[in-house]
């Protein structure tokens, strides 16, 4: 029996301590329902945000999450008469009563009574904000949650506090929350400017905001207005007479323009950028709020809105006119050289056709970037040492052994090998395998180190994971890494990191990574030679601009991307033409694709002023060169060019004339051999076959076309248009004014013959721009 006693006593003693535990675990857990609510509790921390160009014009509105447009402002930059208009309809003893107000509660019971019905509420200003912090269900019980929580709004916030937090959640129509983004969205003002008129069509609102809504329902409102009036003459802020001429005053409802205006993937782009504000400060509040986040200032950003919007007609064109080619994506992104300040930025056709996948951002998004890589190689071995400005590499066929995988035999789009080339023309043209050959004496590793010096910081795989291709686009990035690359080319080797908004704090300071100037201006030097990439793009086409201008292209393997990245002393424009679903596109390039628009962007910038030219390199010299060997000209040398030369190799220059060709031309030199064996050895390389010209009103004496053959023929050649023979002395090359019509060029050496057929119409229009060809051709391998 002791020891079921003393059993039983041991169990009361922890049951006590059990439910002293379960007590204090309930009391903990309801003590936030029992706290004052301050207002900081409540807080409106993450609101819409809006955006301004860089003059003040605006570019839109993001909403907060759960879509709502919400601004917040202290109550000393409402409009008194806003202020008044809403507490005389809502509640006009609003600072004269607690938590409830017990003679409207009287009043309201003995109306329903009399009149069998629900006549007025009795809700307080008080009620409603608890009402729009924590909604409940229309019941009793409901009812009495309603009145507890205006209880501890009263016990922790005084009355302009409440009133400020009611005033900033008022539901004003449609996703619009708050007497400020009502006066912005509905008049283009902000709340402080409210007038008497305006004030009391605004505070007439929020008693049913979809049965008052302005655009749908003016007579409804214009009702509810003049019962607003009538209280605010009752609570004597207003006369009789002002109530009378303001219900007449007629008010004109502009609404600014709602939602995004321009830059739509910038801003939802900048929107992540800003990281989110705090949420409920000292946690002992349940769940109550709706927010989100952002400032209610207007963020104002680098964009300028004209341009941005001449951009983006820009990119619906330029896809529009290569719909039948399978393309239907562009992105384009325009830089300030001088401050790395972001001017326009379009990453979709447009961004609200979900079907068409315009939200895609092709700004943001990674893709392989084809041949726009390669100046950076050059760059970086010319850095080393490892090449010189005048070296001879060999365009021929190569290969390169793969762990287990085939042998890896670089080609160009061409199928075709130019044998000994000076690295402005292997640079200038796109050639792949010298490309190649320059990564492989640099290091893929090396390589790959720069890129990520340069901001690349999406290559992130190994140096094995990329190989020898990664000089070709075999990685991927973006093109915003893209364009700040070419940024930091463009001043020189100071990296400049790009920049989206204005703010009070330091802009970072570019900093000079790359220091050696005069390689950086040789790399420009040859990227604006317009003549050194005759080879692959002709001597007038869209690359050509009338101002210096350096330039690259760019075509990722199967024709799914073409890239266009280009800078004059002001500005870097970087374009990309594609498919964001990963289709190939028909006969496209990057001279044919993304260059067009980048073209009509750099035209449209340079439209007033001209652009200052590039210096040329520093310390090094000119000489002449032949345009084939690169070598000293001999009298053989049937073109002769200018060559940047290290004063320290003039002496050799002067030396050596001799250019043996070691054993790695020997595949190319049989090739050589065996073609000259046949009759289609002579080849035109301009015009392409299938070509199509326009022909401008008011040009027809300017425009003309080069006919040029691959090579240097010593041989007479005859040149025959549509079976006639053309009175000319020319070898090698000629050019002929446009025309209208189907023509066929042909070509005669003695028993050698080539024959290509192209086409010239007539333009509707005068260019803004010289004229270039678009190919109808099919081509083969990558493009330049």
């Amino acid at each position: 029996m002791k020891l079921i006693s003393r059993s039983l006593l041991k169990l009361k003693r922890t049951s006590k301590v059990i439910l002293a535990v379960l007590v204090i675990c309930l009391v903990i857990r309801l003590l936030p329902y029992f706290a004052p609510i301050r207002a900081a509790d409540i807080a409106q921390n993450q609101l819409a945000m809006q955006f301004s160009d860089r003059n003040g014009l605006p570019l839109g509105t993001l909403l907060t999450r759960d879509q709502e447009h919400t601004s917040v402002v202290p109550l000393n930059q409402i409009s008194p008469q806003f202020i008044h208009a809403i507490l005389a309809a809502e509640d006009g003893s609003f600072y004269h009563h607690g938590a409830l107000d017990m003679k409207a509660i009287i009043r309201a019971s003995k109306e329903a009574i009399h009149a069998k019905r629900i006549v007025s509420g009795a809700s307080t200003i008080t009620m409603q904000l608890a009402r729009m912090l924590d909604p409940v269900p229309r019941s009793f019980s409901g009812k009495l949650s309603e009145i507890w929580l205006s209880w501890r709004l009263v016990a922790g916030m005084n009355k302009d506090e409440i009133l400020s937090a009611y005033i900033n959640r008022l539901p004003m129509g449609g996703n619009i929350y708050g007497v400020e983004a009502a006066a912005q969205t509905y008049f283009s003002i902000p709340a402080s400017e409210l007038n008497l008129a305006q004030a009391s069509l605004l505070a007439a609102i929020p008693n049913n905001p979809t049965y008052f809504n302005p655009y749908q329902h003016w007579e409804r409102l214009k009702q509810r207005q003049k019962y607003v009036l009538n209280r605010m003459v009752q609570e004597k802020y207003i006369s009789g007479a002002i109530a009378a001429r303001t219900s007449a005053e007629k008010v004109v409802f502009q609404s600014s323009q709602r939602g995004i205006i321009a830059a739509p993937h910038f801003l939802f782009w900048l929107g992540n950028q800003i990281p989110p504000t705090p949420l409920e400060k000292g946690g002992l509040i349940p769940p109550l709020k709706r927010g989100v986040r952002g400032d209610q200032s207007v963020i104002r950003t680098t964009i300028n809105r004209p341009l941005q919007q001449f951009v983006e007609a820009q990119v619906q064109q330029v896809i529009s006119s290569l719909a039948a080619n399978n393309v239907h994506d562009a992105a384009a992104l325009v830089i300030d050289n001088h401050t790395g300040e972001v001017l326009a930025y379009v990453g979709s056709p447009d961004y609200f056709n979900e079907a068409k996948l315009g939200r895609n951002d092709g700004v943001q998004a990674l893709r392989q970037p084809g041949s726009t890589l390669k100046p950076f190689v050059y760059e970086l071995a010319l850095e080393k040492g490892l090449i010189r400005p005048n070296t001879i590499l060999a365009d021929v066929p190569a290969h390169y052994a793969i762990p287990g995988a085939k042998l890896y035999s670089p080609t160009d789009y061409t199928e075709s090998f130019l044998g000994p080339v000076r690295v402005r023309i292997a640079l200038a043209n796109s050639l792949n395998v010298p490309a190649v050959r320059v990564l492989e004496k640099v290091g893929v590793e090396t390589f790959l180190e720069r890129l990520h010096q340069l901001g690349f910081e999406h290559l992130n795989q190994t140096p094995e994971h990329y190989g020898l291709g990664l000089t070709l686009g075999s990685g991927e990035v973006s093109l915003w890494e893209l364009a700040r690359a070419y940024l930091t080319m463009a001043r020189l080797g100071e990296a400049t990191p790009l920049i989206s908004t204005f703010s009070n704090s330091p802009l970072p300071t570019p900093h000079s990574l790359f220091p050696n100037h005069t390689i950086w201006q040789l790399i420009t030097n040859i990227l604006s030679d317009n003549h050194a990439r005759a080879t692959a793009f002709g001597v007038d086409s869209v690359l050509n601009l009338p101002f210096p201008v350096a330039v690259k292209t760019g075509t990722s393997s199967n024709f799914r991307d073409t890239w266009t990245v280009g800078f004059t002393t002001d500005y870097t424009v970087a374009t990309w033409v594609g498919n964001f679903n990963g289709e190939p596109m028909r006969q496209v390039s990057g001279v044919t694709g993304a260059a067009p628009l980048w073209n009509r962007i750099m035209l449209h910038l340079h439209e007033h002023q001209e652009p200052a030219g590039f210096p040329p390199p520093e310390g090094l010299v000119q000489l002449p060169v032949c345009a084939v060997s690169g070598l000293r000209p001999t009298p053989d040398c049937t073109s002769v060019v200018q060559e940047y030369f290290y004063p320290e190799d003039k002496i050799a220059y002067e030396g050596d004339n001799q250019f043996n060709l070691s054993p790695e031309y020997d595949e190319w030199l049989a090739k050589q051999q065996q073609l000259s064996l046949v009759s289609t050895n002579l080849r035109i390389l301009s015009p392409h076959h299938g070509d199509l010209f326009l022909l401008y009103p008011g040009e027809e004496a300017k425009q003309k076309l080069e006919f040029k053959l691959a090579g240097n023929k010593s041989a007479p050649v005859e040149w025959w248009l549509n079976g006639e023979k053309l009175d000319t002395n020319s070898a090698n090359s000629l050019f002929w004014n446009l025309r209208p019509g189907k023509w066929t060029l042909e070509a005669r050496s003695g028993e050698m013959t080539d024959k290509v057929s192209f086409q010239v119409e007539l333009a509707s229009i005068k260019p803004t721009r010289r004229g270039f060809s678009i190919s109808n051709s099919q081509v083969k391998g990558n493009r330049p």
